[in-house]
C-alpha cells in the first residue's frame, strides 16, 4: 500500500501523535470559570534597543449573537510600553496550523521575546531544555498577539458547547476573526496598522481571514506573513489521479538528496544550480511526462527515469517501480534505505518530512514509509517543555488544563463545499484586489517536505493577481525546513526580511493607476 493511500499529507503526523497520546480524542473538560488574564512587566534587548513591555496571558470569551458564551480562546499578548500613542503602533496576530496546532512554534521559535534554545542548525539539545531571550524577536516591529484556536493550547469550547462547531476551515476562521475583532476593540487598536502571521495551515487560515475580516468586520490589513504556506491543497496531497504534487515536490527531493550527498558530482557542487535544474525539468519534461501517462513509452520513458533518478538520488529501478511517481512517504524511506557498512550513519535511515535534513531510525529498512518524522521528534520535546514552563514561571498564568501543543482532537476537520482540494488562494486574491495596500510576504524552506517551496511559488504564479498587485507579493527562500527559524541563520534572516516587509507595508501608497470617478 502506498503512503498516499493512507492519509492526506498535512494531517498524517498529527493523527499519528493523537492516536498515541489521546486514544479517545475527547476534549478535556474546560474550566467552569476561566482564570482572569494575568499581566506582567518585562524588559528585553532587540537589535541594541532595550524594550520594556507588558505580557498578558489569558482567555478571550467568544459569545454568540445573543451573548451566550461559546468558547474561551487562550492568547498571549506582548505590548510595548512607553509608546506615545499605542493606537497607532502596528499590531501583529500570529498563529500556527495543523489543523490542531497551538501557536507555540512561532511564539517560542521566532517571533516572541523568548525562545527555546537549540543548536545553530536546529539540533535539539537534550533535556532538560532552556528558554532564552530572543534577540530576533519581532517585538521591536509591532505589538504581538499569539492565538491558540479552539481545542489547542488552553483554548476550549464553553461548557455545554460542542467543540466540533469550531473544527472547520470557515468555522475556525470565523472564531479567530471574532477574537481579533474583540481584542482590537477592547484594546483600542482599530487605528493601528494590522498584520497577520500564519504558519503551515495557519497560512490557509490567514488567507481566509484576510477576506473575512474585510467583508464581515470591515477590518483591512496592512500585511500578511505566510510561513511555509499551503493555500491550494491540490499542490501537496498525493492522491490517485492528482499528479500535481509529484512535479512540485521534485525540487525539494533534489535539495534533500543534495544535503545528504546523494546526487552525482555535477549536481552536488552547488545547491542553487541543482535546484534551478530541478525546477526547470519539473515544469517542462517531467510535467509533460506525467501528463502523457501510459502513453509515454520506450526511450522517452527511460530518459525521464534516468533524469528523475539523477535529480532525486533514488535508483532508476525504484523510479521505475513507482511509475515515475515517488510520493513523499516512499522518498523519505527510500533515499537512505540501503545500508552501507562503511558509512552506516548515512544509510539504513529515513529523512524528515517537516525538515528533510533530519535523520530517523526505523525498526527495519523494509517499510513503505517512515515510522515517525524525525524532524517532528526533534522539536516536540523542547517546545512542549518551553511553553509549559514559560507560561507559568514567567507569565504567571496557572491552569490545570493540559496545554495542547499539537492535537488530533480537531479531526475530522471540515473543509466544506465537498472539495477534496481546498483552495483559499482566490480568497486572498480577492482581498488583495479590494484592499490594494495589502502586502503579502511568503517564507519557505528548501528542505520542507510538508509544504514545498516550489508549490508555494506555483500557487502565487497561478493565483490570477493583477500585474499591478503582484508587486505586493514578496517571496523568500531559506536553507531550513518547515520551521526554518530553528536555524540561527534563518531566524536572523527571516527577521531582517520581515522588518523590510513591515516598513514597506507601512509606506505603501495606493497604486497610481487607481482613478477616482469624474466630478459630476
Amino acid at each position: 500500500m502506498r503512503f498516499s493511500d493512507v492519509t492526506p499529507i498535512l494531517t498524517a503526523a498529527i493523527l499519528a501523535l493523537a492516536s498515541t497520546a489521546s486514544p479517545a480524542l475527547a476534549d478535556p473538560p474546560a474550566d467552569a470559570k476561566p482564570a482572569e488574564p494575568i499581566t506582567t512587566t518585562h524588559e528585553t534587548s532587540i537589535g541594541g534597543e532595550t524594550i520594556s513591555y507588558k505580557a498578558t496571558a489569558g482567555f478571550m470569551r467568544l459569545s454568540n449573537y445573543e451573548g451566550k458564551p461559546r468558547a474561551n480562546m487562550f492568547y498571549t499578548a506582548y505590548l510595548k510600553e512607553g509608546v506615545a500613542d499605542a493606537s497607532k503602533r502596528p499590531i501583529l496576530f500570529a498563529f500556527n496550523g495543523g489543523p490542531g496546532s497551538s501557536s507555540v512554534w512561532l511564539h517560542m521559535g521566532t517571533i516572541g521575546p523568548k525562545r527555546i534554545k537549540m543548536g545553530p542548525e536546529g539540533e535539539p539539545i537534550g533535556p532538560p531544555y532552556e528558554v532564552v531571550a530572543n534577540a530576533e524577536s519581532w517585538l521591536d516591529l509591532a505589538d504581538l498577539v499569539f492565538i491558540d484556536p479552539i481545542s489547542t493550547g488552553f483554548s476550549r469550547a464553553a461548557e455545554g458547547e460542542d467543540p466540533k462547531q469550531f473544527h472547520g476551515l470557515d468555522e475556525d476562521a470565523a472564531a479567530v476573526a471574532d477574537f481579533i475583532r474583540l481584542f482590537t476593540t477592547k484594546n483600542n487598536r482599530w487605528l493601528s496598522p494590522k498584520f497577520l502571521c500564519g504558519e503551515s495551515y495557519g497560512t490557509t487560515r490567514a488567507s481566509a481571514l484576510a477576506s473575512l475580516l474585510q467583508d464581515q468586520h470591515g477590518m483591512y490589513l496592512n500585511g500578511i506573513i505566510l510561513v511555509s504556506p499551503v493555500l491550494n491543497f491540490q499542490t501537496i496531497r498525493f492522491a490517485t489521479g492528482n499528479d500535481t504534487p509529484f512535479w512540485l515536490y521534485l525540487p525539494t527531493y533534489t535539495a534533500t538528496a543534495w544535503y545528504h550527498k546523494q546526487l552525482g558530482p555535477d549536481l552536488q557542487k552547488d545547491l542553487d544550480k541543482a535546484l534551478a535544474k530541478s525546477e526547470a525539468f519539473a515544469r517542462s519534461d517531467y510535467l509533460e511526462a506525467l501528463a502523457m501517462g501510459d502513453a509515454l513509452k520506450g526511450d522517452a520513458r527511460e530518459k525521464i527515469i534516468k533524469d528523475l533518478a539523477a535529480l532525486t538520488g533514488l535508483s532508476q529501478a525504484f523510479i521505475r517501480k513507482t511509475n515515475l511517481r515517488p510520493d513523499i512517504g516512499e522518498f523519505t524511506k527510500e533515499l537512505l534505505r540501503e545500508r552501507d557498512e562503511k558509512n552506516g550513519s548515512q544509510r539504513g535511515r529515513t529523512v524528515g518530512r517537516l525538515d528533510s535534513r533530519y535523520i530517523g531510525i526505523d525498526r527495519d529498512d523494509a517499510g513503505a514509509s517512515f515510522e515517525y518524522d524525525p524532524s517532528m521528534s526533534a522539536i516536540m520535546g523542547p517546545y512542549t517543555a518551553a511553553i509549559n514552563d514559560y507560561v507559568r514561571s514567567e507569565l504567571k498564568f496557572e491552569s490545570d488544563l493540559p496545554y495542547e501543543i499539537l492535537t488530533g482532537r480537531v479531526h475530522p476537520w471540515s473543509f466544506g463545499g465537498g472539495n477534496e482540494y481546498p483552495n483559499v488562494s482566490e480568497r486572498l486574491r480577492g482581498a488583495m484586489s479590494r484592499n490594494r495596500n495589502l502586502r503579502v510576504f511568503v517564507a519557505s524552506g528548501v528542505y520542507d517536505l510538508a509544504t514545498p517551496h516550489f508549490a508555494a511559488q506555483h500557487t502565487f504564479d497561478t493565483m490570477g493577481l493583477d500585474p499591478e498587485l503582484s508587486k505586493n507579493v514578496t517571496i523568500k527562500r531559506y536553507r531550513g525546513g518547515h520551521m526554518m527559524y530553528v536555524r540561527d541563520e534563518d531566524r536572523a534572516g527571516l527577521k531582517r526580511d520581515v522588518a523590510t516587509f513591515v516598513t514597506e507595508a507601512l509606506s505603501t501608497p495606493l497604486p497610481t493607476s487607481v482613478t477616482l470617478p469624474a466630478k459630476p
